[in-house]
This record gives structure tokens, C-alpha cells and sequence, in this order.
């Protein structure tokens, strides 16, 4: 910061595309520092930002704007500061939108109201009641109390109170904000762990008490207690009075593990995702900066929480893909999780039944600590897997499940146990199509077929969220009555089901589910009360979810993850049926996985039924080492968008042109994205393949420093090792 004899200037970060941080005068009289949130002006409007660390301009400070107000607010903590400018660092992009994660509840910058209360003044009421002696027995010690608060104890009604504070016998007191949560009791319920679980858990802890920065990987099959031995290392860190948080990859995993941790701590972690309403996330925002919230579970957001002392990091399901943010600042949680880790000192845990290569790799060669959990709690064994090859035994006619799944669904609802079917794409089908003419049905906006949702009368494009009802007749050639549906969706087996099983209780689940998260939420409760016989999902029933009734699993389409060109396709199709046939026989019953599939000589495939996801990892470790792929070289990607194609391909070529000459990195295209138009921009892509010790963000910044600048309507946007390749 400068100082001179009229005024002083500081930097500010302000939540906008900036590459630095701009200077302000600091009025006469304010006091900040590195970390204060303040108002600013910046245009004709004024923002939230934050005091950075560094020197003020050396200019005349009366030339500058000055800060408009310092909120009463905790400031942005040092670490969390270093964290900002970290990830700015890496993903290339401008610091100032990374602090806008941190600054994301804007009303919560200024302090919580105080509640009104009751506190009793002395003295009695003219006429004595049972319920008015009721409440004054309680309000005698002289506690405070809110007014609902005193009512709903002494079991009274409002107006009781209300009489009673008319005559004085009440004063009326201030009392602190409610907190969102209350504080977790680390041995509120000490739980009973296997021989495997406890030698787990002891590691965990001392990982905890070490206090330092530390990576450690829970590796353990599903069922096996995962949640249940980092339970143990969050009642380490509360004990201590760290902040600790949890994140997971999915909001409807929430409620079930949120009554899992109040059984265990007396009281539920505070939630941070997308269902939860803006006035909650606000109070929690403020809470966890006041450090009274000391456990927060959330969504990837969570990781921008200003916390004051964070001392614990468990990233739940690791391997999960919905960890990696594609819109604004692209970055993936897990490895931020790491970073923050490592600038805070503390430890973070990944948790996983099939880590990801990059997890495996670094547990390998002792860049992270593992603990293992090879088998399941109470010695429940894992489902019999097999393969069922559609060529020997195809579905009939018309359908998608074969013979031998339809016979093993009827014998298991004949039991009265339950199945989960699995279909990794949601609707009734992905393409609907004229028999007549032969009119495809696409976005408008996209390079994406229509995909079919009977239950709603809908087409709808799953990339932009374009929908249109179903037509009667094709809008090509206006016959009617011969549209057709090509391939399944969920909605599409649900239907095949329920022809051969009609008596059956049947549940389709997917994320566009009419009721959102908490009709989720119902299904999954109804579903392990027992209220289901047979139930159809997509991915979403794959994560986490324990269902104890399930004592068979079918996979519908084993091989769609196989068919595209990701080069991370064979171990997300081996994560994914890993998990999903791992909700069997999590109670201890016999219970089966059947996989349908063309391709039942596919390794993914004989690594997944034979259970040797050892020579599974081994084999997929060995391929990306001798093609460099991640985590043997680096990835970055280039997507260039525009109103039109000429202007998307044009400023594609040109940024190839410019491109550095580099002996550890080549650049690949530019070419049309797989998904060539996207919500009407036209889209290209150019790849950057590096070598381990190569440094991709130097390369591109030198290029986008020699390639001319963006015009019109073209963008560009940087992905540092991307997860998707649409």
C-alpha cells in the first residue's frame, strides 16, 4: 500500500474479467488491510471486491476513485487469497472472476439482524395459569428466549406469551443470530468398526493430528465403510476446532449421507449446492467466515468458501466427473482440493471404490499416502458378475432386454427382492425420426439429435435445454402416425418392464426427474424402505446410494461409454459399471450383476466380471504412460466459438498459426468439436499435447499473445486439463 501526505491508494480485486487488480484511494478515516471486503465504484455501478495484497499505485490518489464502504465483514483470509491467485495461475483465467467465487452472497457481506427475544424481568402475572405457570418455569433462570421459541418448549400457545409480556412480566433482549447448524459432537456416537476399518481410521486420524499438508486415498470397494473410517478424521479435526469440509459430486446424494453424519456427530453438517435457497446460503456464507460453521458438505462451489480455519478436505467419490467445472473458470475441484491442501498445511482425502488413474498413479509412487478397504462391512460379498453376450442372446423384437435378464428380473421379483436396471441415457429415446421421409428431429441451436420425453410430451436437447412438444405429424411431410422412436432411454425400459412385469412397483430415476432434487429425495427413501420392486435408472443411481433391498443389478447398454473417441472412455465406462453393480448385496443377500453387451471380450469388460480391477488399472496405466497421456503428459484445450462457422474457423486457424515452436509440446487441429454447434454458436477446437515436464500455460500465453485478438463474436476459451472432449 502507498502512503503519502494527502492520501493513500491500495490494490482491489474486483469480481469482473480483470487481469490485475485495480488501485483506489482510501478515503480519510477508513481503515482496510489485504483481505477487507469493500464497495467500490467501477463504471457507472458499484461491487464488492477485495483488498489484495501489493502496492497501490504511485499516483496522486486524489486522481483515483475511492472505496465507497469497508463491509463489516471477516476479510478474505491470506490462504484464500494465495488460493485465487494459484488457480488464476493455472487455469488462465482472470483472478478477479476467480475471487467472484468467494464473493457469491453478496447480502451476506453485512452482519445478521439480531433476534428479538424474551428474557424474564421478574414479578407475577394478575391471574396464575397452568400454562402460564409452564412457562414461567421454564423462563425463571433468567435465559432469553424467542418468543416461538419459549412457546413451542412450554407447549403454550403465542398469545400466552404475548399476555404475559403485556403485563411485564418479560423484558424484550437482543439475542445473536441463530446458527445454521448445530455444532458437531465428534464422540456423540463413537461407532463399531471392522479390524480394517479401525486400522484405517487410526491412519486417517494421525494424518489429521499431524497438521500438515498430507494426500491420502481411501481406496475401498463398495460397501467396505469409506464414509465411515473419514468420519473418523472430521471427529479429529472438530476435536481440534478445525473447519472441515466435505465435498460430493451429486445434491441428491446429500440427504442420506447428511442422516449418516448426524447419527454420528449429533447434528448435520451445514449444506453449500444449488437446491439450497439463497437467504441459507447466505447465513452459511457468513457463518463459515465467522468460523461458528464448522462442518460444511457441498457441491464443488464449496471450495470458494471463505473459511477462517479450514483444517480437513474429504472429496467424496474423487473419480467422479461432475468435479470438473466447464462454464466461466474451467477447473476441477478434486485437484483444487489438493492445491488448497497443500497452501493451507492441512490434510485432504480422496475417497473412492475406483480411483482415477491420475489418483492411482500418485498413490503408487508415494506422491500420495493410501489406506485400502478391501472388503465389504459384515463380510457381504460382492455381487456375481456376469456378461451377457447380446449376440448369443439378443432381446426380442422391438425390445432391449434380453432372455436371460428378463428371466433373472422375474425370479428376484418372484423373491420379493429388488432390481436396478441401468441405462446411462435419459428420456424415452435419443432420436425420433419419420418413417416416411426420414426427417431427423435435431436442436435448432445445436449439432444434437432431439431426445424424446414421453412422460412430459416433450423433445428436448439435453446440451441447451431447447425443448418442443412431440409433433402428431412430421413437420417435413405432415404424415401423421409414423414417427418412430430409435433406441432406448430409461423411459423407453420402464415401459418394456412394465409390459413384462405389470404387477411390479417400478421407479425411473434420472436428474431431469418432474420434482427436482426433493422428489429424488422421496424415490430414493421409498426405494430403500423397500417400496420398489424394480427400479431404472441412469449414472445418478451409480454414486453412493445404498440400497439394501437390490440383490440384482442389469446394465442395459454396457458398451455405450466405449463408442466415442475420449481417451479416458475405457476407465469412466469401468468406473461407472463398477459402481453401479456395486449396489448389490450391500446387506449380505447372494445378489447378481448381468451386463448386456456386444462386446463381451473388451477388457473393461473381462476386468469388470472377473473383479480384477488390478490388471484393469494396470493395463489402462501402461497405455496412457506409452502415449503420454495424463498423468504421464499434459492436455489443454483450445475451443474457439462464434456466430458462424467462417468466424469460428478463421480465428481457429489463425491461433494455430501463432503458435510457438516447442520440442515438449505439438498442437493438434483446429477441427469442428464433435458437438459442432452448441446453444447457436459454431464451435472449434484445437488440442495441445505436452510432455510430463512441459508447461502448457507458458506455451499458451505466448500464443494468444502473437495471435490476433478476438473480434466480433468470437470467443476463446482455455481449458487446462480438460475431462471432455465434445
Amino acid at each position: 500500500m502507498k502512503e503519502d501526505s494527502q492520501a493513500r491508494t491500495v490494490p482491489v480485486l474486483v469480481p469482473t474479467p480483470v487481469d490485475r487488480p485495480f488501485s483506489y484511494a482510501v478515503p480519510e478515516g477508513m481503515s482496510v488491510a489485504p483481505g477487507s471486503i469493500v464497495r467500490v465504484p467501477i463504471g457507472p455501478r458499484e461491487v464488492a471486491a477485495v483488498v489484495w495484497d501489493g502496492e497501490g499505485e504511485t499516483v496522486d490518489a486524489r486522481k483515483l476513485r475511492p472505496i465507497s464502504a469497508v463491509f463489516d465483514c471477516p476479510p478474505l483470509a491470506d490462504t484464500s487469497r494465495r488460493f485465487v491467485d494459484w488457480v488464476a495461475n493455472y487455469t488462465m483465467t482472470s483472478p478477479g472472476m476467480v475471487a467472484r467465487m468467494f464473493l457469491r452472497a453478496p447480502a451476506a457481506l453485512d452482519p445478521e439482524r439480531p433476534q428479538e427475544g424474551l428474557r424474564f424481568a421478574g414479578g407475577e402475572p394478575e391471574r396464575m395459569t397452568s400454562a402460564r405457570k409452564r412457562v414461567l418455569e421454564l423462563a425463571g433462570d433468567g435465559m432469553a428466549w424467542t418468543r416461538s421459541g419459549l412457546a413451542h418448549a412450554a407447549g403454550v400457545s403465542l398469545t400466552v406469551i404475548d399476555g404475559l409480556a403485556a403485563q411485564g412480566i418479560f423484558e424484550q433482549v437482543l439475542l445473536p443470530p441463530r446458527p445454521v447448524v448445530a455444532k458437531p459432537e465428534p464422540d456423540f456416537a463413537a461407532p463399531e468398526l471392522t479390524d480394517d476399518q479401525a486400522s484405517a481410521a487410526k491412519e486417517l486420524r494421525r494424518r489429521v493430528a499431524e497438521g500438515s499438508f498430507s494426500v491420502t486415498l481411501i481406496d475401498g470397494v463398495t460397501g467396505s465403510g469409506k464414509t465411515e473410517t473419514y468420519f473418523e478424521a472430521i471427529a479429529e479435526a472438530v476435536s481440534r476446532g478445525k473447519q472441515v469440509l466435505i465435498l460430493m459430486p451429486e445434491i441428491a446424494l446429500t440427504q442420506a449421507f447428511l442422516e449418516r453424519f448426524q447419527d454420528r456427530f449429533g447434528a448435520p453438517p451445514a449444506e453449500w449446492h444449488s437446491d439450497v435457497s439463497p437467504r441459507m446460503r447466505e447465513r452459511v456464507w457468513r457463518q463459515v467466515a465467522e468460523g461458528s460453521v464448522q462442518v460444511v458438505a457441498g457441491a464443488r462451489s464449496a471450495l470458494f468458501l471463505p473459511f477462517s480455519d479450514l483444517g480437513l478436505i474429504v472429496v467424496d467419490e474423487e473419480h467422479d466427473a461432475a468435479y470438473k467445472q466447464e462454464d466461466r473458470v474451467f477447473y476441477n475441484a478434486r485437484d483444487m482440493a489438493v492445491v488448497r491442501g497443500n497452501l493451507g498445511g492441512f490434510p485432504v482425502m480422496l475417497a473412492s471404490a475406483t480411483p482415477s488413474v491420475e489418483t492411482r498413479v500418485n498413490a503408487d509412487s508415494g506422491r500420495y499416502r493410501s489406506v485400502a478397504l478391501p472388503a465389504r462391512f459384515a463380510e457381504a460379498a460382492l455381487p456375481e458378475l456376469e456378461a451377457v453376450d447380446l449376440r448369443r442372446s439378443p432381446p426380442a423384437r422391438g425390445g432391449f432386454l434380453s432372455p436371460v435378464l428378463i428371466a433373472a428380473l422375474g425370479e428376484t421379483v418372484a423373491r420379493g427382492e429388488q432390481s436396478l436396471l441401468f441405462l446411462n441415457r435419459r428420456g424415452y429415446a435419443p432420436l425420433t425420426l419419420c418413417r416416411v421421409c426420414g426427417h431427423r428431429f435435431q436442436c435448432p441451436d445445436c449439432s444434437s439429435w432431439l431426445v424424446e420425453h414421453r412422460f412430459r410430451g416433450q423433445l428436448l436437447c439435453h446440451h441447451c435445454g431447447h425443448h418442443e412438444p412431440r409433433p402428431e405429424a412430421c413437420p417435413e411431410c405432415g404424415t401423421f402416425d409414423h414417427l418412430v422412436a430409435c433406441g432406448p432411454g430409461i423411459e423407453r425400459i420402464a415401459e418394456e418392464v412394465v409390459g413384462h412385469f405389470p404387477e411390479a412397483r417400478t421407479i425411473v430415476l434420472s436428474s431431469d426427474i418432474v420434482g427436482g432434487v426433493r422428489r429424488l429425495r422421496l424415490e430414493f427413501e421409498a426405494i430403500a424402505k423397500g417400496e420398489a420392486d424394480i427400479v431404472i435408472g441412469t449414472q445418478l443411481v451409480a454414486k453412493g446410494h445404498n440400497f439394501p433391498g437390490i440383490t440384482l443389478v442389469g446394465v442395459i447398454d454396457a458398451d455405450i461409454g466405449l463408442s466415442n473417441g475420449d481417451p479416458r472412455a475405457a476407465e469412466r465406462t469401468f468406473q461407472l459399471l463398477s459402481q453401479v453393480t456395486g449396489r448389490a448385496g450391500r446387506t449380505g443377500r447372494r445378489s447378481r450383476g448381468l451386463i448386456q453387451t456386444y462386446q463381451p471380450d473388451h477388457p473393461v469388460m473381462r476386468a469388470l466380471v472377473s473383479g480384477d480391477a488390478e490388471s484393469f488399472y494396470e493395463r489402462e496405466i501402461a497405455e496412457r504412460e506409452r502415449a503420454s497421456m495424463p498423468p504421464f503428459g499434459r492436455l489443454a484445450a483450445i475451443v474457439v466459438s462464434a456466430a458462424t462457422r467462417t468466424e469460428a474457423e478463421s480465428h481457429a486457424r489463425a491461433l494455430r498459426r501463432a503458435a510457438p515452436r516447442s520440442d515438449f509440446i505439438s498442437i493438434l487441429g483446429p477441427a469442428e468439436a464433435p458437438l459442432a454447434l452448441l446453444a447457436g454458436r459454431h464451435r472449434y477446437r484445437l488440442l495441445l499435447h505436452g510432455a510430463r515436464q512441459s508447461n502448457p500455460q507458458q506455451f499458451l500465453r505466448a500464443l494468444l499473445e502473437a495471435a490476433p485478438k478476438p473480434r466480433g463474436s468470437v470467443r476463446v476459451q482455455v481449458d487446462i486439463d480438460p475431462q471432455s472432449f465434445l
